[in-house]
């Protein structure tokens, strides 16, 4: 079921793809500021950047239905909330502990959620939110609003328990979730290779009658291109997909 996906020449306009490198470039120096913060000890706790994976979330971010679809992610999740359209003050206000922040101050750079912006977080726990995500599909499916839950995650919590157990159920009642594996090739400190006897991470739902590809995720047309394909599958009633971002 699992395919390798290469990119292909997409027809974008001027526009587009300007639309495309604001939302990237907004991404990167957002980051390199937070980055700065950190190291002068303006931002207490732990500060995880998104810097090099901009394309990924950016893409996506361009082919979803932002008033019905909904995002949930890791610890890595300034870039997803800036392309979810959250105001940018209001994340870095919650970085630096103010009570104008998304979470009041109390959150910090991993616990932040906006309800009113469909993102549901920020999650500090290796692949928590991938059960998560799978509860927002099926809110999806119970709710007939034809959205689709973009759940992400890192190739670290590709081997979590509960990764298999949501990738069960939501192939079981056919949820509209994407789980979308963003693949650095290291979990921490460990590579792939030392930590995973399948390197197609993409492949893994396989066993469940999940279709999966890998993507270019340094690409952000292959990204849009890939994206728009499997949230059209997930939204036909069809159930799950798998994009497996090689970063």
């Amino acid at each position: 079921m699992a395919t390798r996906k290469k990119s292909k020449k997409v027809d974008h306009n001027a526009d587009e793809l300007l639309k495309l490198y604001k939302d990237m470039l907004l991404i990167r120096r957002f980051e390199e500021k937070a980055g700065q913060l950190y190291g002068m000890g303006l931002i207490a706790g732990f500060c995880h950047l998104y810097i090099g994976q901009e394309a990924v979330v950016v893409g996506m971010q361009a082919v979803a239905d932002h008033n019905v679809d909904t995002v949930i992610t890791s610890y890595r999740d300034h870039g997803h909330m800036l392309a979810s359209d959250m105001n940018p003050k209001g994340v870095m206000s919650e970085l630096t502990g103010r009570s104008s922040g998304y979470s009041k101050g109390k959150g910090g750079s991993m616990h932040m959620f906006s309800r009113e912006k469909k993102f549901f977080g920020g999650h500090g726990i290796v692949g928590a939110q991938v059960p998560i995500g799978t509860g927002l599909g099926f809110a999806h499916k119970y709710n007939g609003d034809r959205g689709v839950c973009m759940t992400y995650f890192g190739d670290g919590a590709s081997n979590q328990g509960q990764v298999f157990e949501s990738f069960n159920m939501a192939s079981l009642w056919k949820l509209p979730v994407i789980y979308i594996i963003e693949n650095n090739r290291y979990g921490m400190g460990t590579s792939v290779k030392r930590a995973s006897s399948n390197h197609e991470l993409f492949s893994r739902g396989s066993a469940f009658g999940i279709p999966g590809s890998s993507v270019d995720g340094m690409d952000v047309l292959a990204v849009k291109e890939a994206g728009k394909k499997a949230l059209d599958y997930a939204r036909s009633g069809k159930g799950p997909y798998i994009l497996g971002m090689q970063t």
